[in-house]
């Protein structure tokens, strides 16, 4: 006997309400419930239901939410690979709800499988990566961002480079690039998105991606200029690539570094893009780590662009002179950019040093204490702080020059006067002390006054971890710098090195002194 449409409903009903139920159950659901769930509704007539049109209010999402749930589950997750036609079929449906549960199903089969080189084979078999494309580019942007961790997913798995860069076949580059040709800007930013996560997964990534043409990508987007937003976007997506560390590898032989020059050059470029391309030049030049020599011709040229724009905007009252601030700490954040902002005849260093203690404009002030802490090596590791000879010596001097133009005179007396600024300023100054005082000259102005020493050894001076810790950092580097020289034969110094011992030793956030328990007399209550 046929079941009537009456009972088909009723029974549809009843598995949303199951579905709804079991989706919205406040704890964790585990392998058992998951298998339950399953024994009374099998996976294939749940993925059948959604692949009909059944006139049930809320049945759908019912579903979705409640197989989410299930799949996340090791039990759940195992039988996927029995079921990839399902998924496939998901990645093309219509319904954007079944779209993002399918591009989760695969993430969740690579993270749960324990032969992922089976799982990534069956996937492979059933041509899901040319979906996960399509969903990346023609979803919406829900359905975009999962299905963009669900190819990271299968760039993780051992085969993973094969399936997106396959050996002697470049058809899978030429389908980005064919796609990102023929599509909207969302879609064109959608794709940079991804070669940015590929990129950063690796060396080989980022060697096939390079090999393939791909950045040329980035190149054609800032070129356009059709879309300011576009553009704009792209170059937040190349600022986030140049942070992997192995970037300057294979930019820097691209014509990347080109582009930026010329748009650090063109004064007809909107700023906001200038400014974007100067941080992306300093991050992508030199990384703080860095060993690389500035030989290249290209780099020299950048560099020369970025001071031809400085000398432009001094003395302009914009956030410009910020940008470029910042763009000189990132360069300077190496020891071979450090070295070359301070030994060749750009101007950088001198405005850093010079913005870093003048008291007129508070923003540009903050960016150059910024920059001029990770030019003294903030960023760097302890044996990498300290510069060649040429460097520190006009480090020292650019300081000392600065102090004696100002009402303070000395360094000390600008060092005291930063720290005694609002909480902003005085977490940068504290980064800064706590690099310089690596150098002889800059121990002795902090240990020139004891005004500096009382600040840096007081615990309640800041009330935000963050400020609390870098105050105890300050310290604890003034105390070690002082541990490491001659100076404490001075009874003088000695003493202030008895104070930061026993700072560093009640650590960053005690501001407390032990004291011993008081008795309390008080008088009885009587009734």
């Amino acid at each position: 006997m046929e079941s009537s449409p009456a009972s088909d409903k009723a029974d549809t009903s009843s598995l949303r309400e199951a579905a709804s139920e079991f989706a919205s159950y406040p704890g964790v659901q585990n392998d058992a419930s998951a298998k339950e769930f399953l024994d009374r509704f099998p996976l294939p007539f749940l993925f059948g239901v959604l692949q009909t049109e059944v006139d049930v209010a809320g049945l759908e999402q019912a579903i979705v939410e409640c197989l989410d749930r299930i799949l996340r589950t090791r039990y759940g997750a195992s039988l996927l690979p029995h079921y990839v036609d399902f998924i496939a079929a998901g990645l093309g449906a219509n319904s954007p709800a079944i779209k993002c549960l399918a591009c989760k199903s695969i993430s969740y089969t690579l993270e749960n499988s324990e032969d992922k080189a089976t799982a990534t084979e069956i996937l492979v078999g059933h041509n899901i990566y040319p979906l996960l494309i399509n969903c990346l580019v023609d979803g919406d942007e829900q359905t975009s961002t999962v299905s963009l961790n669900a190819i990271k997913s299968i760039a993780k798995t051992s085969q993973g480079i094969h399936v997106i860069f396959p050996p002697n076949n470049t058809e899978e580059a030429l389908q980005l690039k064919d796609i990102a040709g023929h599509s909207s800007s969302e879609a064109r930013i959608r794709i940079l998105s991804l070669i940015k996560d590929l990129f950063s997964l690796s060396e080989s990534f980022a060697s096939a991606i390079y090999e393939s043409n791909l950045l040329s990508l980035f190149e054609l987007e800032i070129n356009s200029r059709n879309d300011i937003l576009a553009t704009l976007s792209a170059l937040e997506i190349l600022y986030e690539l140049v942070e992997s560390s192995h970037s300057s590898t294979f930019l820097l032989k691209s014509s990347l570094l080109d582009l930026l020059t010329n748009i650090i050059r063109n004064d007809l470029v909107d700023s906001i893009l200038r400014s974007r391309a100067m941080l992306i030049s300093g991050r992508l030049l030199y990384p703080p780590d860095s060993y690389r020599s500035i030989e290249d011709s290209r780099v020299k040229q950048l560099l020369t662009a970025i001071d031809r724009r400085l000398n432009v905007i001094l003395g302009q009252n914009t956030g410009e002179v910020e940008i470029v601030l910042e763009s000189l700490g990132l360069i300077g954040s190496s020891a071979e950019g450090a070295n070359f902002l301070l030994t060749s005849s750009s101007h950088g260093a001198k405005l850093v040093i010079e913005s870093a203690f003048d008291r007129q404009d508070k923003g540009k002030q903050l960016a150059a204490l910024l920059a001029f802490g990770s030019i003294s090596g903030a960023n760097r590791a302890e044996e990498r702080r300290i510069l060649n000879d040429n460097a520190e010596g006009c480090l020292k001097h650019l300081v000392y020059e600065t102090a004696a133009n100002s009402s303070k005179l000395m360094p000390s007396g600008l060092f005291l006067a930063v720290l005694q600024q609002e909480p902003n300023m005085r977490l940068a100054a504290y980064r800064l002390i706590s690099a310089l005082v690596s150098r002889a000259w800059c121990l002795i102005e902090v240990c020139s006054k004891l005004e500096i020493i009382s600040l840096v050894v007081d615990a309640n001076i800041e009330d935000t971890k963050i400020g609390m810790e870098a105050r105890f950092d300050c310290c604890a580097a003034i105390s070690n710098a002082l541990s490491a020289s001659s100076l404490v034969n001075d009874a003088k110094v000695a003493e202030m090195a008895a104070m930061l011992q026993e700072a560093v030793r009640r650590g960053p956030y005690l501001t407390k002194k032990h004291v011993e328990p008081q008795p309390l007399v008080i008088t009885a209550e009587r009734f």
